[in-house]
C-alpha cells in the first residue's frame, strides 16, 4: 500500500481534499494510506517551540534541525526517500509523479516562516521539490498538490486506466478538446468528426489538436516533443 507520511506544524490541514471522492473512497478501502505527523510534538520546552532567528541576521525565522530531526528520525524508516518542499527544488512534473507512485513510502516536510536550518538538508539526505516558480505560505498546499498528482498514478485510485493514456503530458503534449451533450450549445456545435464514428479520423483529430494546442501554448513542450520524434 503506497504511503504518504506529511511533516507539519499544522496537521488539522490534512487529509483535507484528499478525503474527497474517489480519494477519500480509496482512503478508506485502504488502497493508499495517509500519515500525518505533528512536528512540534517533537519540541521539549513547555511552549514547543519549533523555531529561532537565523544566524548572520535576516527576517523570519527558521525550524530548528533539533526539533525537525527529532521528528524525522521518530518517525521515517530507514530507506524511504524524504523530500522538502521549497521553491529552490527540482521542478516537480508528471515523470516524477510516476517515478514516487513507484515507492512504498515517502516523506514529505512542509516548511514555514523562511524555512529549514540548511543541515537538516544535509544529515538527512533530503531532496528538496518545487511545484512552480511562486512562493507559498508553507508546503501544506504544496505536498497536497504532490500527493494528487501522484493517487491518481495508483492502480484502483482512478479506475479507467485508458483516460489516463489520453491526459496532458503523458505523450509529451497537452490534452486534446473534449465535448458532451447537447450537441449544440450557444449555437456552436460539437465538430462533425466526433460524430462521425470513424474511430481512426477521431484519433487522428485528436492527435492533431494535441499537437496545435502544445506548440501554441507550451513551446517548450513542443520543442521536447520534436527532438523525441526525430530519435
Amino acid at each position: 500500500m503506497w504511503t504518504a507520511r506529511v511533516f507539519t506544524l499544522y496537521p488539522e490541514i490534512f487529509p483535507g481534499p484528499l478525503n474527497k471522492g474517489l480519494y477519500g473512497r480509496a482512503l478508506g478501502k485502504k488502497t493508499w494510506n495517509l500519515e500525518v505527523v505533528n512536528i512540534r510534538d517533537s519540541a521539549e520546552d513547555k511552549h514547543k517551540t519549533v523555531d529561532d532567528t537565523p544566524f548572520g541576521g535576516g527576517s523570519g525565522m527558521l525550524l530548528k534541525p533539533d526539533i525537525l530531526g527529532k521528528s524525522i528520525d521518530s518517525n521515517i524508516k530507514k530507506g524511504e526517500k524524504i523530500f522538502y518542499l521549497s521553491p529552490r527544488g527540482k521542478k516537480f512534473d508528471q515523470k516524477l509523479a510516476k517515478e514516487l507512485s513507484k515507492e512504498k513510502t515517502i516523506n514529505l516536510i512542509c516548511g514555514h516562516f523562511e524555512g529549514v536550518d540548511e543541515r537538516i538538508l544535509e544529515t538527512r539526505n533530503i531532496e528538496e521539490i518545487s511545484i512552480g516558480d511562486y512562493i507559498l505560505s508553507g508546503g501544506e498546499t504544496a505536498s497536497i498538490v504532490l500527493i494528487d498528482s501522484i493517487l491518481r498514478l495508483l492502480p484502483n485510485v482512478i479506475g479507467n486506466e485508458i483516460s489516463k493514456n489520453d491526459e496532458s503530458f503523458e505523450n509529451g503534449l497537452l490534452e486534446y478538446p473534449q465535448y458532451t451533450k447537447p450537441q449544440i450549445w450557444e449555437k456552436k456545435s460539437v465538430p462533425e468528426v466526433l460524430l462521425s464514428g470513424d474511430h481512426a479520423k477521431i484519433k487522428d483529430w485528436r492527435l492533431s489538436q494535441s499537437k496545435d494546442i502544445t506548440r501554441r501554448r507550451r513551446p517548450d513542450l513542443w520543442n521536447e516533443h520534436l527532438k523525441k520524434e526525430k530519435k
